[in-house]
Formats: structure tokens, C-alpha cells, sequence
């Protein structure tokens, strides 16, 4: 069952964000991986700043959290876990479906370039990679993350943001040949 997380269950997003997270180990650049990946001091940051938790529940437990987050003229899908011992039962999917279908605006999606399972996730369910430069500027413009992590990241872009961005929708097409 999909719901809106609650406010008392902090603790549960925080351990399922940490524990999906091992995954980027290795993956990502070290001078970007935590332990834990996430502070709970920085979740609540993130809270605080309007990222609203969707969750999915399994036989009455939390075990995949996704965020959405309205920032001016777009809808960005923020901290999409799943529990370790869940993965591979389409509860991503289940989650990012139902976000981006009460998403108000066009849907961006930032991930580690380097996180090839994320980037394919998004991209077989619409998301397209924007280019570089257009990366580099969404990440400025929407997101509040360093200079470091703008360099080793990626922006993907449903088809409502490509729609209204026929210059970025050509380039990308043009790459692709």
C-alpha cells in the first residue's frame, strides 16, 4: 500500500535511506559516501524544506520511501529507497508511478551518475538523461547540492519537461543517433 509517510516515522525513512544507500558504495566518488549515507539532521532538513514522503507498506512495515518536492515551475522526485531485503518487487516502480501521477508540474529526477541501476530505473519508465549543460544548470537551479556532487551527478526529465523544452528534446535526440 502506497500513503504519505507520517511524522513520527522519521527513524523508519531514516534506516531505509541508509540501508538502501550501501549500494552506492564503491559506486560512488568516496569523497561523496557517508556512513550513515544520510544524517538524520539532514532528513529533517529536508523535511523542513518541503520534500514530502511517500511510503510503501508491506504487511503493515515501511520498507520503500520516495520524496517529491515542489520547486517553482517543477515537481522533483527526491531520496527514492527501498529496503535491501525488498528490492526487486516493483515497489520503486509502484512508488514512482504513483508520485509522478499526482506530480502538479513537469518531473525532474537528479541521481548519481555512476548509479547505472538508478539512471536505467528512470529511463525505462520515461525519464530521459538531459544533457550536460543542461544538467549542470538544472542542478543550480532546483537543487541545493555542491559543486562536487553537481559534477558527478545526472538530471532526468519526464515528458511533460521535455515538451515545454523543445531544444533540450532535440539535443537529446540528437545524441542518441
Amino acid at each position: 500500500m502506497i500513503r504519505l509517510c507520517r511524522s513520527e516515522e522519521v527513524d523508519q525513512i531514516f534506516a531505509i535511506i541508509n540501508d538502501a544507500a550501501r549500494a552506492y558504495g564503491g559506486h560512488i566518488p568516496d569523497d561523496c559516501y557517508n556512513t550513515p549515507y544520510m544524517s538524520g539532521d539532514y532528513l529533517r532538513h529536508e523535511i523542513d524544506d518541503h520534500v514530502v514522503f511517500w511510503g510503501f507498506e508491506k504487511d503493515r512495515q515501511l520498507v520503500g520511501v520516495m520524496g517529491i518536492q515542489d520547486v517553482r515551475d517543477v515537481t522533483l522526485v527526491r531520496h527514492a529507497y527501498v529496503a535491501t531485503a525488498n528490492r526487486g518487487q516493483g515497489i520503486g516502480g509502484k512508488l514512482l508511478s504513483h508520485l509522478h501521477a499526482t506530480a502538479t508540474h513537469p518531473t525532474l529526477v537528479g541521481t548519481w551518475a555512476d548509479a547505472t541501476w538508478a539512471v536505467r530505473f528512470y529511463a525505462n519508465r520515461g525519464f530521459q538523461l538531459v544533457t550536460t549543460s543542461t544538467k549542470n544548470r538544472l542542478l543550480r537551479e532546483y537543487w541545493t547540492i555542491s559543486d562536487r556532487q553537481i559534477e558527478t551527478s545526472v538530471v532526468l526529465a519526464d515528458a511533460r519537461w521535455l515538451e515545454n523544452h523543445p531544444e533540450e528534446a532535440s539535443r537529446i535526440a540528437l545524441a542518441k543517433r
